[in-house]
C-alpha cells in the first residue's frame, strides 16, 4: 500500500474540521483530528504526524503555547490556520516556529499547495538537503553557496555581503516566510537593535538587481508587515 502522508487537524470548529477533512482525504492524506490543545499535543507525541494544520483560538489554550513546545523537540511543519487576520498575529505565530500562516476563509487549492512544499521541507530537513553548500535554481535564478554568488540568466548579480547572505538565508528557506525579526538576527545578530528600515534598504536593492520588474518580482515576494518569502525551488 502506498504511503499517505498523515495530516494532523487542530480546530474546535466542526464545520472547518470536516471540511478539511474531506478536501485531505480526498488528495489521498491520512487525516487525525484534535479539538483542544491537549488532546492535539497527545496526539502529536503518540501518533506523530507529517504535518500539523493548527487554529490558534483553542478552548484549553493558546495555539502560540502548542508551537513553542513542539518546536523544543521536532521541526514537524506546523501551518496556522486562523481567522485572525492581524499582522502581529502572523508574526507571533512565524516568530514562535510555525512554518506558514494562513487567515480564514481560504482556497483549498492554495492550502494544499502550502502543505505540499511544507511536507517537501520537511523531507528536505530530514534528509540534510537544505543547501549550506551547493545551489538553489528556480526560472533563471541561481544561488551558487559554494561560490558565493548569484546568477539571473547566467549574468553575475554583484551583490554585498549582506545582500548575498540574505539571498542566501531566503535560498535555503524557500518556499517559507521569514519574519523580519528572523533575517534580522540571523544577519546582524542578536544583539542588532535597530529596526526595520535596514532591512527594507537591502531588500530594495537585492530587488533591483535581480528582479526585471522590482514592482512585480517574481523571485522574492513581500508578506505586508511580516516578512518576505523566496519563490521555491524547481
Amino acid at each position: 500500500m502506498a504511503h499517505k502522508d498523515r495530516i494532523l487537524i487542530v480546530d474546535d470548529e466542526n464545520g472547518i474540521c470536516r471540511f478539511l477533512s474531506t478536501v485531505l482525504s480526498i488528495n489521498n492524506y491520512d487525516v487525525l483530528v484534535a479539538r483542544t490543545g491537549a488532546d492535539a499535543y497527545m496526539m502529536i507525541t503518540s501518533s506523530m504526524p507529517d504535518l500539523v494544520l493548527l487554529d490558534l483560538g483553542l478552548p484549553d489554550m493558546d495555539g502560540l503555547h502548542i508551537i513553542r513546545s513542539v518546536r523544543e523537540w521536532t521541526e514537524l511543519p506546523i501551518i496556522v490556520v486562523s481567522a485572525q487576520t492581524h499582522e502581529r498575529d502572523k508574526v507571533a505565530a512565524l516568530d514562535a516556529g510555525a512554518d506558514d500562516y494562513v487567515t480564514k476563509p481560504f482556497g483549498s487549492s492554495e492550502l494544499l499547495a502550502r502543505i505540499r512544499t511544507s511536507i517537501r521541507r520537511s523531507g528536505a530537513r530530514s534528509a540534510g538537503a537544505i543547501p549550506q553548500t551547493g545551489s538553489y535554481r528556480v526560472d533563471g535564478l541561481l544561488i551558487d553557496y559554494d561560490k558565493h554568488r548569484v546568477l539571473v540568466e547566467g549574468e553575475n548579480i554583484h551583490l554585498t555581503r549582506n545582500e548575498f547572505k540574505i539571498v542566501a538565508l531566503l535560498g535555503r528557506n524557500a518556499g517559507r516566510v521569514l519574519t523580519h525579526a528572523h533575517i534580522l538576527k540571523e544577519i546582524w545578530g542578536t544583539s542588532f537593535m535597530g529596526d526595520n528600515r535596514i532591512l527594507r534598504v537591502n531588500m530594495a536593492n537585492i530587488r533591483r538587481k535581480i528582479e526585471k520588474n522590482p514592482t512585480e518580482p517574481k523571485y522574492i515576494f513581500t508578506e505586508i508587515g511580516v516578512g518576505y518569502r523566496l519563490r521555491e525551488a524547481e
